[in-house]
């Protein structure tokens, strides 16, 4: 990651509505004024209105989270996606001929907006849908590695060292039992993530970043977390409760997974510890 000076953090967290919209102007959009805020746990994200022109979505990334060849890494995969017909919303190109500007120290993009609806719950045909969506998203992602965003994985992402950090944060009357259960999960994927196949995967794909459109189509977005990993990071989100084969939404997402792409069965076991890790680095993140 690169290393940044105090400033840009602090204009981070104070950053206002006027240099927001300089930024726009900046990369020849004409904003109307409007300007409303998204949910975002890492970034600052924006949907800004824009005279005679769909509006845009803008996201500010967080200071030393990533650098800037990560998220060109992020935007060359969604271009790359969108290549393939597989509907995401891509970056534009902004006025520095790159999907990337800074100001203040700060990396910024604008993506295009895309209309959809949340979905409220996954029906049989959502989840077909899902498992070919995967199959292809997958069959891309394996063409090649991601050069700069590194590896799935508790020695690849530096958690060991961020873990004892966290643990003198955790009370007293757990820590020992939190530390057991942690190490325990980190040892276990570190000695068996070697095993299987990585490839580029969306990394974050529950409920939330997935739109219904209009015609029943979906897009997925917010491809933040992408990064090189086992295929099946991709699944268990979408099924957060359950992870055995005897869950029939599994079978039906694998099923439809296996239309196009060989889905690696043996990677079912990774899921337990998967949802762990994933709690125990949401939990390094907010401490």
């Amino acid at each position: 990651m690169n290393s940044l000076s105090p400033r840009p953090t602090s204009s981070f967290y104070s950053l206002d509505p006027q240099l927001i919209f300089n930024t726009v102007e900046q990369n020849n959009f004409v904003p109307t004024g409007e300007l409303i805020q998204l949910n975002s746990y890492e970034n600052r994200v924006f949907e800004i209105k824009l005279e005679n022109h769909p509006s845009l979505i803008a996201k500010y990334y967080r200071p030393q989270r990533w650098s800037r060849e990560t998220i060109l890494d992020e935007h060359q995969f969604i271009i790359e996606l969108q290549k393939n017909d597989i509907e995401t919303a891509p970056p534009y190109l902004l006025a520095n001929n790159s999907t990337l500007n800074t100001v203040e120290g700060i990396h910024y993009a604008f993506f295009q907006k895309v209309q959809g609806r949340l979905l409220q719950e996954l029906t049989e045909t959502h989840l077909r849908k899902l498992g070919r969506w995967l199959g292809r998203l997958h069959n891309i992602g394996s063409m090649r590695p991601s050069q700069h965003r590194g590896y799935l994985g508790p020695s690849n992402d530096n958690k060991w060292s961020q873990l004892e950090t966290m643990l003198n944060r955790v009370a007293p009357e757990v820590v020992h039992r939190y530390e057991k259960a942690a190490v325990l999960i980190f040892e276990a994927l570190d000695e068996m993530l070697p095993e299987f196949q990585m490839l580029r995967i969306h990394g974050d794909l529950h409920r939330g970043n997935i739109l219904e459109k209009s015609n029943h189509e979906f897009v997925v977005v917010d491809f933040d977390d992408m990064i090189n990993g086992p295929a099946v990071q991709d699944f268990w989100m979408l099924l957060p409760n359950s992870h055995t084969l005897d869950n029939v939404e599994l079978e039906i997402l694998i099923k439809s997974y296996s239309e196009l792409r060989h889905f690696p069965m043996e990677q079912l076991e990774l899921i337990p510890l998967l949802r762990g890790y994933r709690i125990i680095t949401y939990a390094m993140w907010i401490m």
